[in-house]
This record gives structure tokens, sequence and C-alpha cells, in this order.
């Protein structure tokens, strides 16, 4: 079986053309292949697929076989691939995943794509659909301890599920370690949970490190930048464009602070190698 290993900031998957190749038992696929010492190797698997509601399909598998509503790291590298394979004929077009569709533009150089551009569409805040347990509608700042330390908590939807906490020390400090499992796994979060400890550094500027579920930490993760960001709007602390620095690099997110408008999420997408593998 062929496969290409790309990275978005570092958030790396493996790749499988599924216009031209087959994969019979995807999730098993995506733990042998995730495998970091006798697989390939990478954040988990994705599968590209022709659409039914959108131009293409993004079929994606965490190293431990769940499946994953969405990634924002991974869209960016499916909107490369097909557009460089001559399936996509066009700069503007449209990914789905998991029944969710995203439009995506793609910027050019010398006929070479240097960036992507993602509609992630606009954040779910209410806590039955992210899914989140609280008491009110929305979870905004609300206290919770964790490992024995109290932290603010953030919630919020960009197709999966996120927690967003404001911490006054660096990220790179952080005992992400012990903290992202603890999120990960809390009883408030019914379907598990993706966890971002985050530091403002200015109204432009956020820090930040993620712990994802059924991964675990990422150098990146499009879909946390995103919530990250809305959760600095929402609290006053961060202008409507934002960079956000990761350990892999950084993605530049748009929203308008309008709960009703879509986040936009612009960043790199790249190639590491191809090859093919038994299966």
């Amino acid at each position: 079986m062929k496969f290409t290993k790309m990275h978005g900031c570092g958030n790396d998957y493996i790749y499988i053309d599924c216009l031209t190749e087959t994969v019979k038992d995807e999730k098993s696929a995506a733990v042998f292949l995730s495998d970091r010492h006798f697989g390939i190797g990478g954040d988990g698997i994705i599968l590209i697929k022709k659409g039914t509601a959108a131009d293409f399909e993004m079929v994606m598998y965490n190293p431990d076989g769940s499946r994953a509503e969405m990634c924002g790291n991974a869209i960016r590298c499916v909107a490369r691939y097909v557009f460089d394979k001559g399936y996509a004929g066009k700069t503007n077009f449209s990914i789905e995943s998991m029944g969710k569709v995203k439009y995506i533009e793609l910027f050019l150089e010398n006929g070479e794509v240097k960036s992507v551009k993602v509609d992630m569409g606009a954040p779910i805040l209410d806590a039955a659909e992210i899914p989140v347990i609280s008491s009110g509608k929305r979870v905004l700042r609300e206290k919770i301890n964790v490992g024995g330390r109290n932290f603010e908590m953030t919630c919020v939807s960009m197709g999966n599920p996120h927690a967003v906490m404001f911490i006054d020390e660096s990220p790179r400090n952080f005992e992400l370690e012990k903290f992202g499992p603890l999120f990960e796994n809390n009883a408030v979060f019914p379907k598990r949970v993706n966890a971002e400890f985050a530091h403002l550094e200015d109204r432009k500027n956020i820090e930040m490190r993620v712990w994802e579920r059924g991964t675990g930490e990422t150098l990146a993760c499009g879909t946390g930048t995103c919530a990250t960001v809305v959760a600095a709007i929402l609290s006053g602390d961060a202008d409507n464009d934002v960079t956000v620095h990761l350990l892999g690099g950084k993605l530049e997110i748009s929203w308008s602070g309008n709960e009703e408008d879509s986040v936009f999420m612009t960043g790199p997408a790249e190639y590491v190698f191809s090859g093919e593998i038994d299966l």
C-alpha cells in the first residue's frame, strides 16, 4: 500500500489516497501504522476519499484506533495533497469529515501551495453539544480542580471537544504529561476531551501546548488553536486576529467574536516522505 507522510506545524499523519488504495480494516491500520517504533509513525492516519456532501472526504483515526471528528492541521494537508495530485483542479473547494463540511482556500506562490486557509465553521459553545457536564448552559472560565490544581476552563467545540485553560507560566514549563490525561479522561467529558494549556503573551499572540484525546501531546492542533482563540476573545483578552505559537510552528486564527460567524485558520501543509508498506 502506498502512503504519504505530511505534517502541519509538526502535527504529523499518514495519508492514504483511497481514490487509488483500499484499506480493509481501518481501525487496525491506524494502530499499526501510527506506531513510531514498529509502524510508520504519526499522530494517526488520514484516509482521503471522494466526498458525498463535499468535493472530498477526510476520514481520521487516532493512534489508539478511535475515530476523530476533525483536525485542522490534517485538513490543510489533505487540501494540498488533492490539489497537487490534480484531483481538485481549483484553489477553492470543500472537504467533509464525519458529516461536517469545511471550505478551503489555497494560497499559491509560483504554482506551489504556500499556505492553506480553512473556514472552520462557527464555534459550538452549548455545554450539551460539546459535550461537557455543567450546571450552566455554557462553560466560560468555569473553575475546576484537576490533579490538586485549580484551573479556569472554557469549553468549545470546533467539531470536536476542547477544554481551554489559560495559565500564568509558559506552557513549555507546564506539567502537560501530568494534567493532560487527567483532563482528557475527566468524568465531566462524556466523550473525553482535547485539553489546551495556553499563555496570553499579548492581545495578538498566544503560546499553547495541547494534549489530544486518543493521541497524547502533539506539536500542534488546528481545532485546538481555534478553540483557544475563541476562548480568549470571549473573555475579552484577545483581538480578532491572533497568532498562536505552538511547539511545531504557528497558526493564524481570525474570528469576529460573533458567535454565528466562522473561525478562520491559516497555516502550512508540508510533505515529509512517501513510500509503500505491506498491510
